[in-house]
């Protein structure tokens, strides 16, 4: 039988680094969360935080049941086409994805707020329910764009014979 033995290593300056990097990137956002609630309770009336609750916590539920997954699988099936699709194009679909729906989240309260106070149109003035539709036509089209050239680069390439070949 064989025994397994436990060996300690001396910290490589590779760890050290990888350490010192982790704990500046944990300070950076901690302090960067601290100055965010100091800036929260500072700006915000208390009768408006819970409201301010609820947002956060739609953008979270947002994210992790719909966001997440349909930019997972919209990246899955894209991998499923084979080699036909590159890995740039998979990137460029799921950043429209991205983009579109951040979009969504921050324009999706100035709708509900539009259709809730109908009393001063002055206020609200804007479409945002089409002009939100018209984005994500204007995000589809550039991914699209943007596809089709890196897809004919992909295969322009591809055509070409090696160098190695000659």
């Amino acid at each position: 039988m064989t025994t397994a033995r436990a060996t300690t290593a001396l910290p490589h300056a590779g760890d050290r680094r990888m350490r010192a990097a982790r704990t500046t990137l944990i300070l950076l956002g901690t302090s960067g969360l601290l100055f965010g609630l100091y800036v929260l309770f500072d700006t915000v009336r208390i009768t408006r935080l819970p409201g301010v609750a609820l947002w956060i916590g739609a953008a979270i539920v947002l994210h992790d049941a719909v966001l997440a997954p349909l930019v997972f699988f919209c990246g899955l099936l894209l991998r499923r086409a084979g080699r036909r699709v590159t890995g740039t194009i998979v990137l460029v679909v799921q950043a429209a994805i991205v983009v579109g729906s951040i979009m969504t989240l921050i324009v999706v309260p100035a709708i509900v707020a539009r259709s809730l106070t109908s009393n001063n149109p002055s206020i609200l003035p804007l479409d945002y329910g089409r002009n939100l539709a018209l984005f994500w036509v204007a995000v589809a089209l550039v991914a699209t764009v943007w596809s089709v050239v890196l897809y004919a680069r992909s295969r322009r390439a591809n055509q070409r014979p090696s160098s190695r070949q000659s």
